[in-house]
C-alpha cells in the first residue's frame, strides 16, 4: 500500500497503487495503516456516504457521456449494464415515493 501523510507524520490519505499524492510504501499488515483503516464505526460511516456519494457521481458521468454520444450504453460490459439498470430503476421507483430527491446537489438520503 501507499501513503501520503500530513505534516504531523500521520497517514492522511492510501493508495493501492503508488500516485503523486501517495508515493511512500508501507506494508499492507503495518499496525499504523490498519489503525488507519479501522479508525471505528465514523471512519466507515463517512466512507460508506462517500462510496454513495461517487456512485451518484459515476451515474451521473455515464448518463452524460451516453447523452453526449461518446459511448454506447451497450458499450459498457454486461454487468455494468445491469448495474445501470438496476440503479435507474431503483431511482424512478423512490423518487415516484419522494423518498429520493433526483435534483442537482441534493444527497440522495432516505
Amino acid at each position: 500500500m501507499y501513503v501520503q501523510r500530513d505534516e504531523g507524520g500521520h497517514i492522511q490519505l492510501v493508495s493501492r497503487e503508488e500516485t503523486a499524492d501517495c508515493a511512500e510504501f508501507i506494508p499492507a499488515d503495518s499496525p499504523e495503516l490498519l489503525a488507519f483503516l479501522s479508525e471505528g464505526e465514523s471512519g466507515k460511516a463517512r466512507f460508506q456516504a462517500s462510496d454513495l456519494a461517487f456512485v451518484r457521481v459515476l451515474e451521473d458521468v455515464i448518463a452524460l457521456l451516453m447523452d453526449k454520444g461518446l459511448i454506447r450504453f451497450t458499450e459498457l460490459p454486461e454487468a455494468a449494464q445491469q448495474k445501470v439498470m438496476e440503479r435507474q430503476s431503483l431511482r424512478r421507483r423512490l423518487n415516484g415515493l419522494h423518498l429520493v430527491s433526483d435534483r442537482e446537489g441534493d444527497d440522495d438520503v432516505i
